[in-house]
């Protein structure tokens, strides 16, 4: 879930959701975000209930638990993670939280570690200075108001640095099982093609996701979408010819097996 390439600047409330879009923001020019060339999301408005059910279905088929492709063990650590995430790619973060983690992996010890001492272990991840900042700023304020632990609170949650509401719904899902939709990049750009959840921006997606999503589907409707955005509907030339719900879906020029 970003602007880069867009003139103008962001406010400060922009600035910290765009911190937790997971994964690199896709290239492109600064028109309205979820108008793709095609016209779908005009179209896409009346996707047939069933036929959003019917995709999820399939969805839950070929994957019955999907998960993060983050590696951590506790709330924490996802938290963590998750900030780090942030105009970057798992892997990445995933390299870097496997050594920072053994060495400081809770709030009192990244204190302990300090601004720098955090910095240099990230320091292969983007804005790597600004994520230090922001996951020494929220371990600070856990330590202080939350006793330590990472509260299953969307308000707390972002109240924290560096903690929009992207990576709120994130650890709201995936830590606390709570029927959250955090609407990255990929599940925009799915949300659109499909017709799923068209929206012109991400919270008008994330709202249309939770009010229409079935809910047995909501706990796991987050990685699925996100899966198949980072997999299969990627940005530049989807693989329709691969894609499960390739007869449910609304988007029109649908690529070609070669």
């Amino acid at each position: 879930m970003d602007g880069a390439g867009c003139k103008g600047g962001k406010s400060a409330r922009s600035r910290k959701e765009s911190e937790n879009f997971q994964g690199k923001p896709e290239t492109g020019s600064c028109r309205p975000q979820g108008r793709d060339r095609s016209g779908v999301v005009e179209k896409a408005q009346g996707v047939n209930p069933d036929k959003r059910r019917e995709i999820f279905e399939r969805f839950r088929a070929a994957n019955p638990h999907p998960k993060t492709e983050l590696v951590y063990r506790t709330p924490f650590e996802l938290l963590v993670s998750v900030v780090l995430s942030a105009q970057a790619t798992d892997k990445s973060v995933n390299l870097a939280t496997a050594k920072l983690f053994p060495v400081a992996n809770t709030p009192e010890k990244l204190l302990r570690l300090g601004e720098p001492g955090l910095a240099d272990y990230i320091k292969t991840i983007g804005l790597f200075r600004m994520k230090a900042k922001n996951v020494i700023g929220l371990s600070r304020l856990l330590l202080e108001k939350h006793g330590g632990e990472v509260p299953a609170d969307r308000e707390a949650l972002e109240s924290l640095p560096g903690v929009g509401r992207k990576t709120a719904n994130v650890v709201l899902n995936v830590a606390f099982g709570q029927p959250t939709m955090a609407v990255d990049t990929h599940i925009f750009r799915v949300s659109n093609r499909t017709g799923i959840a068209p929206g012109r921006d991400p919270l008008e997606v994330e709202l249309k996701l939770v009010k229409f999503v079935p809910p047995e589907f909501m706990q796991h409707a987050h990685h699925w979408l996100i899966l198949h955005g980072r997999y299969v509907c990627v940005a530049r030339k989807p693989k329709c010819p691969q894609c499960l719900i390739r007869d449910l879906c609304e988007y029109r020029p649908k690529t070609r097996q070669e």
